[in-house]
């Protein structure tokens, strides 16, 4: 994946409660500036059968990259821009088209076709903000003692709360903003991907959604 290298300028910020604390101060800083695009384009740019993959997900950056070459979304390819990215699957993006669309799609290029044909770029942009807090580099042990926290996301004004429903089974789930969606769990298999980076990643089951979206 090519993407221009910018510059991110939004603090992430978790909520505790009536207190707010920087992300990153609660662990120790990792030094690796290899950028989540390395991850997302790991596979090649195409599409396959495997739906636990990122190429959806991938194409969507690209697309919104190649319409808004200054989009901030270009920040997952700067490696030294510290960051927290929670990657919807292509099952995840499959579940998200039928909800838009009321169809199910075979391959993964129809189900990247019925979304590009139904959301607007400036929709999807948001959507692939929403997943990304910026500024903070959350590994999985910092999200399994994080219960109740809310995460400033990339998405100006739009939030995410984490659930952590057994720290034994690293069962942590997102609520997102849209009312009645469901809410996706962190894959426990794909967890701490790139870790050791400024830029860290967390696989998550279902596409999450901002408020009045």
């Amino acid at each position: 994946m090519k993407i221009r290298r910018t510059m991110l300028g939004i603090t992430a910020v978790i909520a505790l409660g009536a207190s707010l604390v920087v992300a990153p101060a609660a662990q120790a800083a990792p030094a690796g500036t290899t950028s989540l695009a390395t991850v997302l384009a790991a596979d090649g740019a195409g599409f396959d059968r495997n739906s636990q993959d990122f190429d959806i997900l991938d194409n969507a950056v690209q697309a919104v990259l190649g319409a808004k070459p200054g989009s901030a979304v270009a920040v997952l390819a700067d490696g030294t821009v510290p960051l927290t990215a929670f990657l919807p699957n292509d099952l995840a993006f499959r579940v998200l088209a039928h909800s838009l669309t009321k169809h199910w799609y075979g391959s993964e290029s129809a189900v990247f076709g019925a979304i590009a044909g139904t959301l607007t770029i400036d929709q999807i942009e948001k959507v692939l903000l929403y997943h990304v807090v910026p500024g903070a580099t959350i590994d999985a042990a910092t999200a399994l003692k994080s219960n109740g926290a809310v995460l400033a996301t990339a998405s100006a004004g739009d939030t995410l709360k984490v659930r952590v429903l057994s720290a034994r089974y690293k069962l942590i789930q997102l609520i997102d903003g849209k009312r009645g969606n469901l809410n996706p769990f962190l894959n426990p298999r794909q967890l701490d991907l790139n870790k050791g980076n400024l830029q860290i990643a967390h696989g998550v089951t279902l596409v999450l959604l901002p408020a009045g979206f």
